[in-house]
């Protein structure tokens, strides 16, 4: 299991200036007010995600307004939502996570991997179709996203062209190998929605990651000819890659929602103060800028995401 740990931009403490004692009208010694401390220490706090650019990009937003508001962030960053959903609710309190993902995710361990997955294409409806499986998980939403990133796949642009591909309808009865993510295989908003509802040939799953430059690499040097990204990919076009349309809606709403342990939550009622309002700073097209910055200039996650919290006004 691939973890790792982000760092925090802010420290936990804050020097206390002492003032310096003077004399009132009354001539008695009083002393000016303290510069006000650092949030007050609110414990411990393990933050679990997936390990894809986009993912640790909102991971250390969430992290730096945790830390901010007093809590010791522990942070874990894994392939797969398979990793971490063992352990959340319990040793993980919080997860950055998307509407239809985790509400499929739950469904599935539910009522098995051939269950009729929910397919609202608006988030709302999609978390309300998914609230008795999440209180049955003890997992709490808080507020949705405008913010929503589906799966998307993707071919070259030399590919689409020679073969008329521009939507995956197109592919229908072809034989590909898909990179894609290590769950992909058997879910039906990917491996399994292609090959049912498709009817695309998939010969071979190769787990390379989601949106991974690995993904990138095998279907520009021909080892795929398809692979799973997302539709906020910023890279795709510099590289020579077109997504495909999803022309049969198979991806479910994918707003970003903050998914927090129900009992974690209801000692920590903060938590919802802090993060709410970074769902609410969030929007596509912004989310699209940022995953930009991180995967075509190289820049680190963590700074990107410092600058859009203090732009925002929310750090």
């Amino acid at each position: 299991m691939l973890t790792r740990h982000l760092a925090a931009v802010l420290s936990a403490g804050a020097l206390l200036l002492s003032g310096c004692a003077g004399d009132d009208l009354d001539g008695s010694d009083t002393a000016t007010d303290p510069t006000p401390t650092a949030a007050a220490d609110k414990g411990d706090l393990t933050l679990a995600g997936q390990n894809f650019p986009e993912a640790t990009l909102v991971a250390s937003m969430y992290e730096q307004l945790l830390e901010a508001d007093g809590y010791t962030v522990e942070t874990r960053l894994v392939d797969s939502r398979d990793a971490y959903m063992p352990t959340f609710p319990g040793s993980v309190d919080v997860v950055p996570e998307y509407v239809g993902g985790i509400v499929n995710f739950l469904n599935t361990r539910e009522n098995g991997a051939k269950a009729k997955p929910f397919e609202a294409g608006d988030g709302a409806q999609l978390a309300a179709d998914g609230a008795s499986l999440l209180e049955e998980a003890g997992i709490t939403l808080l507020d949705l996203s405008p913010a929503t990133d589906t799966n998307a796949f993707f071919v070259t642009q030399e590919f689409s062209e020679a073969e008329g591909v521009t939507k995956l309808s197109d592919l229908e009865g072809m034989s590909v190998t898909l990179a894609a993510a290590p769950d992909c295989e058997g879910r039906l908003d990917c491996e399994g929605g292609l090959t049912e509802e498709y009817s695309i040939d998939v010969t071979e799953v190769l787990p390379l990651g989601y949106a991974s430059d690995q993904t990138y690499q095998a279907v520009l040097d021909g080892e795929a000819e398809l692979g799973e990204t997302s539709t906020t990919d910023g890279t795709l076009e510099s590289q020579g890659l077109v997504v495909l349309e999803d022309d049969k809606a198979i991806q479910p709403a994918q707003n970003l929602v903050p998914a927090v342990s129900t009992a974690f939550l209801e000692e920590h009622p903060d938590v919802a103060d802090v993060l709410n309002p970074l769902m609410a700073a969030l929007t596509t097209e912004k989310l699209t800028e940022l995953n930009g910055r991180v995967a075509v200039d190289r820049e680190k996650p963590e700074d990107v995401a410092a600058d859009f919290l203090a732009d925002e006004g929310l750090l």
